[in-house]
C-alpha cells in the first residue's frame, strides 16, 4: 500500500537567466504567461491555476509538483515524511508538502489549489473520412497561431537507479505500471508510470523513470493540446518563429499519443501531444522493449538526443 494516492501532474519548475526570453518562448508554444513577484507563471485553457514556473537563475530543471486528491491525504503524507506542509506560493494558493526523491529531484505534492474558469477551445467542424462523411456542404477552416495547451500531462525523469526511483514513487504515490521497458529479461531501465484513480480511466503515463547514460536530470514534459489540427497549427507556428524542434511530427507505440517536441531557449524539451492511451486500474501492466520505447506508428524515427 501506498502511503497515498496522486490524482495527476500538476506542474514543472524550471530556472532561466532571461524571463522575457522564456515568455516568447512559451507564448509560442501556446501557454498564457502572467509575470508575478520576478516569476513567470504559465497556464493553458484548463481549470489548473498554471502548469509551467520560471525562476530567475542559472537555466535548469527546479521539480516537478503532483497533485494529491485531498488536503487529508497531504496530512497523511507530510506526518509519514516527518514534513511540514506549508502555503503555496503561486496563483490558485492552497498547500504544499516538498520531498526530494532519490536523485535529488524537487517533488512538490500539492491540494487545495482553486481551479480557474476553464477557456474555451476552438470549434472544429467535423472530419471526413472514408469511412463516414459528416462535414458536408462546408468548410473547414483551422486558422493559424500557437496551439490551446489545455493541460500537463506527464513529465520524464532520467534516474540514476530506476528500482530506487521506481520504489520510491510507488511507495509515496500508488503510481500504477503501464509499460516497464526490459533490456533483458532480468534488467530493466524505465517505466511508464499511470495514477491509480480506481475505474476513474488515466493517461497511459503521467511519470515516466529511465536509468538514462547520460546520469539523473530532466528529460522532458508534455503538454496536451486541443485536437490533431492544433497541434499542428501549433508546430507551424513554431517553425516559424525559428524555434527549436527536436521531434515530431509523429505517433508514438507506448502511448499511442500523436507528438511534437521542442526545445526552449535553453535546451529544455517540452513536448504537445494528443489522443494518448486511457486506462484504469484493472488494465494491468506490460513489459516491453527499447524498440517499442523509441519506435513510431508513423513519422520521423528517433534523434540520438532522444535516445
Amino acid at each position: 500500500m501506498s502511503t497515498i494516492k496522486i490524482e495527476d501532474i500538476a506542474f514543472v519548475r524550471f530556472r532561466a537567466p532571461d524571463l522575457a526570453g522564456m515568455q516568447g518562448f512559451l507564448e509560442d508554444f501556446g501557454l498564457t504567461v502572467a509575470p508575478d513577484g520576478g516569476r513567470l507563471f504559465a497556464h493553458g485553457a484548463g481549470e489548473s491555476p498554471f502548469l509551467h514556473v520560471t525562476e530567475p537563475g542559472e537555466p535548469g530543471f527546479a521539480g516537478l509538483g503532483l497533485r494529491a486528491r485531498s488536503l487529508a491525504d497531504l496530512e497523511t503524507l507530510a506526518a509519514a515524511e516527518g514534513v511540514a506542509i506549508t502555503d503555496l506560493d503561486a496563483p490558485g494558493g492552497g498547500h504544499v508538502v516538498s520531498l526530494a526523491d532519490p536523485d535529488g529531484h524537487r517533488v512538490e505534492v500539492v491540494a487545495g489549489q482553486a481551479a480557474k474558469p476553464p477557456a474555451p477551445l476552438p470549434a472544429r467542424e467535423p472530419w471526413n473520412s472514408a469511412a463516414g462523411r459528416r462535414r458536408l456542404r462546408r468548410t473547414k477552416r483551422v486558422g493559424g497561431g500557437p496551439a490551446h495547451v489545455v493541460r500537463l500531462g506527464h513529465c520524464v525523469l532520467n534516474v540514476s537507479d530506476f528500482r530506487a526511483s521506481e520504489r520510491w514513487y510507488k511507495d509515496r504515490f500508488g503510481f500504477i505500471t503501464s509499460d516497464e521497458i526490459a533490456l533483458t529479461p532480468e534488467f530493466s531501465i524505465g517505466a511508464f508510470l499511470r495514477c491509480d484513480r480506481g475505474a476513474t480511466p488515466t493517461d497511459h503515463h503521467t511519470l515516466f523513470l529511465v536509468q538514462a547514460p547520460t546520469g539523473p536530470g530532466f528529460n522532458h514534459a508534455a503538454f496536451e493540446v486541443a485536437d490533431l489540427d492544433d497541434l499542428m497549427a501549433g508546430h507551424q507556428t513554431l517553425k516559424d518563429a525559428g524555434r527549436h524542434q527536436e521531434w515530431g511530427v509523429g505517433r508514438h507505440i507506448l502511448g499511442s499519443q500523436v507528438f511534437d517536441y521542442w526545445r526552449d531557449p535553453w535546451g529544455h524539451t517540452l513536448e504537445h501531444w494528443t489522443d494518448g492511451d486511457l486506462f484504469t486500474a484493472d488494465d494491468g501492466s506490460n513489459v516491453a522493449g527499447v524498440t517499442d520505447l523509441l519506435g513510431v506508428q508513423w513519422g520521423p524515427p528517433a534523434p540520438p538526443t532522444m535516445g
